[in-house]
């Protein structure tokens, strides 16, 4: 089987699936991880025989796509703030909203000199911990999760990335926590937000892959963590310290008026690129 002949026979099984546009999309990312084939490298080596290794390869790919398993973790990478990230169904794969709350965070405190000490709260992958910690380099950069199989993935991404992250195996819902009564400059958190009453809305590759417990919340207490957290950074940040959220599109207000109650202020509300609410942040007093 030649290349072209595996494209056509790729795109073909999955038609019935996916729309054309990201059946391609899949097929070179793949072409990229299993043959190491660049987009360009496809087009102009097109005869080029595959072997059977690759081909079965691709074969338990389209299996798997049939399936609706996301295509970063069939690959088991994906791509955030320009660097990759190792991903598997214990962490959430990165969304370009967190790539623009990372890039709302930096955009406020690249120019600061003095060291900055850093909180990611429910950390998953570390994206948000390792590209701050990589684009601030007066940064100390702290990153905790509930899970320990999540820990495990944001380690190894620090070390590919090549960063310096101080992880925590902790619950932020203890309410006796302490973390060594450090004081922080930022902390920032993409907890879970999802309410059961917008499952029917999402993807069934998200539905049935991405990990629940850093997706959903019931209905009735939606912002539960957003609360408790907020709480935590009542005590734990410095005075003038900043807290920044990745949000749900629908509770704007809502976390407006619990960060008011909480006694935060200069509270900014921040749409994303398709200007949706989806970022908030407030200063502690």
């Amino acid at each position: 089987m030649t290349l072209k002949s595996l494209k056509t026979y790729f795109v073909n099984s999955l038609l019935d699936f996916y729309p054309e546009t990201e059946i391609y999309s899949f097929f070179y990312l793949l072409a990229e991880d299993i043959l190491g084939m660049r987009r360009i490298d496809t087009s102009i080596k097109s005869d080029i025989k595959i072997s059977e290794v690759a081909k079965h390869s691709f074969q338990n790919a389209i299996d798997r796509l049939k399936k609706h398993e996301p295509i970063q973790y069939i690959i088991g990478e994906t791509e955030c703030f320009n660097m990759p990230f190792k991903v598997n169904p214990s962490v959430l794969i990165p969304r370009p909203e967190t790539e623009e709350l990372i890039d709302w965070i930096i955009s406020k405190k690249r120019i600061q000199k003095t060291e900055l000490n850093i909180l990611d709260i429910g950390t998953g992958s570390g994206c948000i911990a390792i590209a701050l910690s990589k684009n601030l380099s007066n940064s100390h950069v702290f990153g905790l999760d509930v899970s320990k199989e999540a820990l495990t993935v944001a380690k190894e991404n620090a070390r590919c990335n090549e960063v310096d992250i101080e992880f925590i195996h902790a619950d932020i819902l203890n309410k006796n926590l302490e973390l060594d009564n450090f004081k922080y400059d930022i902390i920032v958190s993409n907890p879970p937000y999802v309410r059961s009453l917008e499952k029917a809305k999402m993807q069934p590759n998200v539905l049935e892959y991405e990990p629940h417990i850093a997706l959903f919340v019931e209905n009735e207490d939606a912002l539960f963590f957003y609360r408790k957290i907020t709480q935590f950074a009542k005590k734990t940040l410095k005075s003038k310290g900043q807290l920044f959220f990745e949000i749900n599109e629908y509770l704007g207000k809502n976390m407006i008026k619990l960060l008011k109650d909480e006694g935060f202020n200069e509270i900014e509300l921040k749409q994303d690129m398709y200007g949706k609410d989806r970022m908030i942040k407030g200063i502690k007093l």
